[in-house]
């Protein structure tokens, strides 16, 4: 069993930044997947950033090169740093973790973006 907890969403004007985090608890050490996804409302959710351990982060398109995934092993966190936010980037945030076949997630934090 894993808890996750995300904070850091907010309102922020377009090509402003936000930096989400991910607070882990429980069984972290077999977690073998984390990353992000996000839901818009009325759209369905969506990747936005993952990684396996040891592995190299995975990117949406949309978040390539403005969206960065980083681990603080230490403080169990991960975190979502993103730049040049966009009015489309406008959505509930939810944080992800994978122990096995099983999935985890938070309760999500909402971004908005105004344009």
């Amino acid at each position: 069993q894993v808890q996750l907890v995300e904070s850091g969403g907010g309102l922020v004007q377009a090509g402003g930044s936000l930096r989400l985090s991910c607070a882990a608890s429980g069984s972290i050490f077999s977690i073998t997947v984390t990353g992000w996804y996000r839901q818009a409302q009325g759209k369905q959710r969506e990747l936005v950033a993952i990684v396996s351990t040891g592995g190299v982060a995975d990117y949406a398109d949309s978040v390539k090169g403005r969206f960065t995934l980083s681990r603080d092993n230490a403080k169990n966190t991960v975190y979502l740093q993103m730049n040049s936010l966009k009015p489309e980037d406008t959505a509930v945030y939810y944080c992800y973790a994978q122990i096995r076949y099983n999935a985890y997630w938070g309760q999500g934090t909402q971004v908005t973006v105004s344009s």
